[in-house]
């Protein structure tokens, strides 16, 4: 099937849309982050750098790290850019620009988010590096997809409907990180159930001037049991990227450096440090 022009938009130089890209400038190991100044903080460890490129927020970085070749790309905050750049890496690797059709062989990323959250479980200090065993997604993105769930993700996921049942509006989905990143880049590092929340006030339980809707919302997330799975963590990307990443076929996992204490109202006074120590670790492991 060809894909039209307003499906796929390519520039007049052969770059996809947003993030300005060929597909010879992605390497089949991607870090993802927010922030895009920190696009740079990481490929500052690399041994070379061979292309920067940049549109909007969106700034990418291949290089490499001895022998390995790695891109590091900055999304932007939510999971609506997450769903422009995991479409558009998942294009630059799967579809022929020159004929705009889908590739009979398909390529599979390993993709790595690299980002900041705060903890909702008392026993989780700042400065924590936490791996996401699962996303959890309080967006809306996944309900534009068909997605395909395991029987572990539907049983814990009807769990956490479950406990989240008296607040309206709120239609969940879930989706586990990728076994083998976990075990690898994300051995002996914490891990839980990472949140993904639409928004930063509200959406996590914070309350400046205007009122909540749904009050005491970190003990309502911090209580939550499903056998050996807590909730330990919120922050606004992780459910859309293992959601879309294995909707297309690609390994993600996420590597969260714990800034804030939700449970005790606490913020790190040397985040950077906290963000470096979770990148190294991530460099140190891939």
């Amino acid at each position: 099937m060809k894909l039209s022009e307003a499906d796929l938009i390519i520039n007049p130089d052969g770059s996809i849309y947003h993030l300005n890209l060929l597909p010879e400038d992605i390497a089949d190991t991607i870090i993802t982050v927010g922030d895009l100044d920190r696009v740079g903080e990481i490929s500052k460890y690399f041994d070379s750098i061979e292309l920067k490129k940049g549109k909007r927020e969106f700034i990418t970085h291949t290089g490499y790290l001895g022998k390995k070749r790695i891109t590091v790309i900055s999304t932007g905050i939510g999971t609506d850019n997450i769903d422009i750049v995991f479409n558009e890496l998942d294009a630059l690797v799967n579809i022929d620009f020159e004929t705009r059709e889908i590739k009979k062989e398909l390529k599979s990323l390993n993709i790595i988010r690299v980002g900041t959250s705060g903890a909702v479980q008392p026993d989780i200090p700042m400065g924590t590096i936490l791996a996401s065993t699962y996303g959890l997604g309080f967006d809306a993105l996944m309900h534009y997809y068909i997605q395909q769930m395991s029987g572990d993700e539907h049983s814990l996921l009807d769990s956490i409907k479950s406990h989240f049942s008296h607040i309206k509006g709120i239609h969940p989905y879930l989706t586990a990180a990728d076994s083998t990143l976990l075990q690898t880049v994300g051995k002996d590092m914490e891990k839980g159930i990472t949140v993904t929340a639409p928004g930063f006030y509200a959406p996590q339980g914070r309350q400046v001037r205007a009122k909540n809707a749904v009050p005491n919302f970190i003990s309502q997330l911090n209580s939550f049991k499903g056998g050996t799975n807590r909730i330990t963590n919120l922050e606004m990307e992780t459910a859309g990227i293992y959601a879309l990443a294995k909707t297309l076929g690609h390994k993600a996992l996420s590597v969260n450096a714990i800034l804030a204490s939700r449970v005790k109202f606490e913020f790190s006074n040397d985040p950077n440090k906290i963000v470096d120590k979770a990148i190294q670790m991530v460099l140190d492991r891939i």
